[in-house]
């Protein structure tokens, strides 16, 4: 049944994996490395234990669809008229197709089995890699991320709680070995230790999950990476191994390969829906994506990007204008600099956009020094 949904790997978990990956969700908390993710606290006592979310379940069906790409990921990474769009987030959005595929799965297994089942996508308090990796399907390696022998980083994962005893797999037990790929080219050193994340400084956090302004320190590690990062996921040796996907139905858009900055810095919220509609992306809203491309293109250098940028400055928004006078700072001249601050810090009453103009002032006395 997996196979003819497009699954590329099924495997089966006991419901009880023990208390060991909700000791170290409780540290992760412990050590506020969730940033403004507040769900994660809020449902914490859920998410630490699949039984404690549904004290009926007994078997965890693990699912994994492979999204491996065609191409380098990394191939227009650093490209200043370029922005770069995770691979999973350049098609249809994965959370609706899995969805879709794990309850016709789900309602079949009702038909031949009974029991009672409930499926889930990301949508709902589970730890799905340690859930994956009880039920075979590989391990999570030194990104934290699930490692597969056939396919690499490269995985969806959906789950099947289910009421009915099914024999479990057998544990798979991989190894990342001396290597430390991933940890090395992570462009803000998101990993305190290999098989430990700081969602805090992990690019996919910053341009997908905080609700308001990314921090100015690393704002110029961040690139041209626009929505999310497969860095610490291209790099893995193991995915010499991997294939390509076989499963076509989250039909990736050319659109959103390496798209042009200049086109995206100037949707409105309309020309945003339509673009990327049915994707991933469009639950980020325009304000925060438009932030992202602001700093790709302060990253970016190009001084004729001010024309595009200078009307932002204005923007609604108070997140698009804090990146916008970022990006200014980057890419004027303390003249051209000096002179759109008289014109917009007059008229701006956000305190954050009013410290951003102060700071990037201060950044030019500082190259001045």
């Amino acid at each position: 049944m997996a196979q003819a949904e497009g699954f590329d790997a099924v495997g089966f978990a006991p419901a009880d994996i023990g208390q060991i990956p909700g000791n170290r969700l409780q540290d992760f908390i412990a050590l506020e490395r969730h940033g403004d993710m507040d769900w994660i606290v809020e449902k914490a006592a859920w998410r630490r234990h699949p039984q404690a979310l549904w004290s009926d379940a007994r078997t965890v069906i693990m699912l994994a669809l492979n999204y491996g790409p065609e191409t380098d990921p990394l191939a227009h990474t650093g490209k200043a008229d370029r922005g770069v769009i995770s691979v999973y987030a350049q098609g249809r959005d994965y959370h609706d197709v899995i969805k879709k595929k794990l309850k016709r799965i789900a309602r079949a297994l009702l038909k031949d089995y009974g029991g009672d089942v409930k499926v889930f996508v990301d949508t709902a308090p589970v730890m799905e890699k340690p859930l994956a990796a009880a039920a075979g399907l590989g391990w999570q390696g030194k990104h934290t991320n699930l490692l597969s022998r056939e396919y690499g980083s490269w995985l969806f994962l959906g789950c099947i709680f289910t009421t009915l005893d099914i024999p479990p797999d057998t544990r798979e037990e991989g190894s990342c070995g001396s290597c430390t790929a991933c940890l090395d080219i992570c462009p803000t050193n998101a990993f305190p230790a290999p098989y430990q994340l700081d969602a805090k400084r992990c690019i996919s956090y910053l341009t997908i999950e905080t609700r308001t302004h990314i921090e100015r320190d690393l704002r110029p590690l961040i690139g041209n990476r626009i929505y999310g990062c497969d860095d610490c996921l291209a790099v893995c040796p193991w995915n010499k191994y991997a294939k390509h996907a076989r499963e076509l139905s989250l039909e990736p858009k050319p659109e959103l390969n390496a798209p042009k900055l200049a086109d995206l810095v100037t949707l409105d919220d309309a020309a945003f829906r339509a673009l990327f509609a049915g994707t991933a992306v469009k639950r980020l809203g325009r304000n925060r994506l438009v932030r992202n491309v602001l700093i790709a293109i302060g990253n970016g250098g190009n001084s004729e990007y001010l024309a595009i940028v200078k009307p932002l400055l204005s923007d609604a928004s108070p997140i698009v204008r804090v990146a916008a006078v970022w990006a200014v700072g980057r890419l004027a001249d303390i003249v051209s600099y000096t002179r759109l601050r008289d014109e917009f810090a007059e008229q701006e009453t956000d305190d954050a956009v009013l410290t951003e103009w102060k700071l990037s002032e201060g950044d030019f006395n500082e190259s001045a020094g």
